[in-house]
């Protein structure tokens, strides 16, 4: 048997002396509108908050058909990038819209990413934000008759579903580019899942910056796995055992991939060696503490939860069809003169 306490409507209701219809209607909103006595909405307004008690949302969103709640789904929390865009998101969706945002990650597996999202619409939340883990559309086109559903930071190709994803590729052409005007002829890019559109729009912004240098691509410059710290260890490790040095330029399409090269040079060499020029997509302010300079490409948090919540409300009202959106990104310079 549990320790703990469920108060119940009806347990204020005993507790106020008041019938269970007074107490609901006190609780809800309503008194004024059903004409219940100040005395009375002060007895049970005050039991209520003896009682640490609050109306049930499950009961509310049936007598209204909403729940005052917006879904978010995305890969982890250890991610930088991801934490920031759920903190932002979060803070609007209170602040803003007076909704509570319900957050469940997928650890980048489709099957984990499914059950999320089928337990987010199960508890009745009004709309849906999702980091897609995967390029199939199919999994997620079959809960748009459910409810609102947009996707934010990946698009999934093929889909009529609305995205707010950050302008990668003329961000990324752009530090890369500079990197080989400042002399850089080997320029290694380590990647994640080449399925997801944020990996493809970040390596072309890399292959547009190779072209419109004049740098030809050779075959081992390019490594694609997953976005997790691990992967860029071990991509690290191996170019590293080839080689027997560091790239002259080593552009990281995420922090945590970047985390996991840092982690390679801390165990191999103490930081005492690195890549001639190292860059980042996603930035984080420890990066400042290092020995070295990594330039950051900084996505804009704030507009990614800004325009993925418009889009999810402008469904939910049925103001039509949003059009989606790309946010431009910055470079965070950190290099000498940059």
């Amino acid at each position: 048997m549990t320790q703990f306490e469920r108060l119940t409507i009806d347990d204020i209701a005993r507790l106020a002396k008041v019938s269970r219809t007074t107490a609901s209607m006190v609780l809800n909103g309503y008194a004024e509108r059903y004409r219940i006595s100040a005395a009375t909405v002060e007895r049970v307004l005050q039991v209520a908050k003896d009682h640490h008690f609050t109306p049930s949302q499950s009961a509310r969103a049936l007598r209204t058909r909403r729940s005052n709640t917006i879904g978010l789904v995305i890969p982890d929390l250890t991610n930088s990038a991801h934490a920031a865009l759920a903190q932002a998101m979060e803070w609007q969706c209170r602040e803003r819209y007076q909704y509570q945002l319900v957050l469940v990650t997928s650890d980048e597996n489709p099957v984990r990413e499914t059950e999320g999202i089928a337990h987010l619409v199960s508890h009745q939340v009004d709309g849906l934000i999702v980091v897609p883990c995967t390029g199939d559309a199919k999994r997620y086109e079959k809960w748009m008759k459910r409810l609102p559903l947009v996707f934010a930071d990946r698009r999934v190709e093929e889909s009529s579903i609305p995205y707010v994803v950050t302008d990668a590729v003329e961000t990324v052409a752009t530090l890369v580019g500079e990197s080989i005007a400042r002399g850089a002829r080997e320029v290694v890019y380590l990647g994640g899942q080449p399925e997801l559109s944020a990996s493809r729009d970040r390596l072309a912004g890399y292959r547009q910056a190779l072209r419109q240098h004049g740098l030809e691509e050779r075959p081992d410059w390019v490594f694609e796995r997953d976005y997790q710290r691990e992967s860029g260890y071990e991509l690290m490790k191996s170019w590293f055992a080839e080689h027997q040095r560091y790239p002259q330029a080593l552009f990281a399409g995420s922090i945590t991939l970047l985390e996991g090269v840092l982690q390679f040079m801390n165990d191999a060499h103490q930081l005492a060696q690195a890549p001639g020029q190292l860059m980042t997509f996603d930035d984080h302010k420890l990066l400042d503490c290092l020995p070295f300079k990594i330039d950051a490409i900084i996505q804009d948090s704030a507009q990614l939860a800004e325009h993925s919540l418009r889009c999810v409300f402008s469904l939910l009202e049925g103001d039509g069809e949003p059009d989606s959106r790309l946010v431009p990104a910055r470079i965070r310079y950190r290099r000498s003169g940059g």
